[in-house]
């Protein structure tokens, strides 16, 4: 009988032990370790707007395609265009006749004598030269302008991505500087690690950090930079520039959460990433 209490007790207090031990495992692994759930996919994104303005004549592209950099994502009506670059050339050719004639008549009147043409007559010949060669340059840039646009009429991909969220279409008027398109490139996929400032000792840059997706999805990188700052809510600026301090203050203090960034140094073959899913990010103390 004696033995059997024992025995119980023993086995009481090494369940208690272990229960303990337990806790206290898990108590570190989700309070102290470094890692949160609270991680996003992000990527650059770029956005497409033409340098110059006209009718869509060309979408060869369709949304989610990809393509690489060099692909044409759109034509611009080029007829205005070509026309705009015939008359700079008619231009150019105008200009350079008459800095020819110009560049003649000045050196007939250097070549002549003094008692025939008077030294004002040949520093006037010289200036009006002068100034024809200065109008002829003028007409070659602009030229050269009225080519870029004509070339700018081919909208190019600047990245190999995605196209997203494509919302123009064939016969639409695309006005300069307005974006028509977004592509997310294929080579910019990072993490976003919100981790809470207690934490942050534990968290190096250069730390190996593991990347698990919603649908399980493992992905392994390493840590590449730790923000240096976030907005205060609490504490803006008055229309003064002076902090608008707020004036209460919880007992409970919430630890906030910084941005680590993630770079992504594998990713396992027919994985689809896309920029703002979610992700539990775990780094590693080596």
């Amino acid at each position: 009988m004696i033995v059997r209490n024992i025995l119980g007790f023993l086995a009481t207090a090494i369940a208690f032990a272990v229960a303990i031990l337990i806790g206290h495992a898990l108590w570190v692994h989700y309070m102290e370790e470094p890692w949160t759930r609270d991680g996003r996919i992000r990527a650059e994104i770029v956005n497409i707007a033409p340098d110059v303005s006209g009718a869509i004549v060309e979408l060869p592209v369709h949304d989610n395609q990809f393509v690489r950099k060099g692909d044409l994502l759109m034509q611009i009506d080029p007829s205005h265009y070509q026309i705009a670059v015939e008359q700079a050339q008619a231009n150019v050719a105008a200009r350079k006749a008459e800095l020819l004639m110009r560049q003649d008549d000045a050196q007939r009147r250097a070549d002549m004598d003094s008692e025939v043409v008077s030294r004002e007559n040949k520093e006037n010949a010289q200036h009006t030269a002068s100034a024809a060669q200065a109008a002829y340059e003028q007409a070659v840039a602009a030229l050269d302008a009225a080519k870029l646009n004509l070339e700018r009429t081919r909208v190019i991909s600047p990245v190999d991505g995605y196209v997203t969220n494509l919302n123009s279409f064939r016969g639409d008027y695309a006005t300069i500087s307005s974006p028509k398109l977004a592509i997310v490139d294929s080579h910019s996929f990072w993490v976003y690690g919100y981790f809470e400032e207690t934490k942050l000792p534990r968290v190096k840059v250069g730390n190996k950090a593991e990347i698990r997706l919603m649908d399980g999805t493992v992905l392994h990188g390493h840590v590449e930079g730790i923000s240096r700052g976030i907005y205060d809510r609490d504490n803006p600026e008055s229309h003064e520039l002076t902090a608008d301090v707020n004036p209460t203050f919880n007992w409970v203090r919430l630890a906030q959460r910084i941005p680590v960034r993630i770079a992504i140094d594998s990713v396992p073959d027919q994985t689809v990433l896309s920029a703002g899913t979610t992700c539990t990010v775990t780094v590693s103390k080596g």
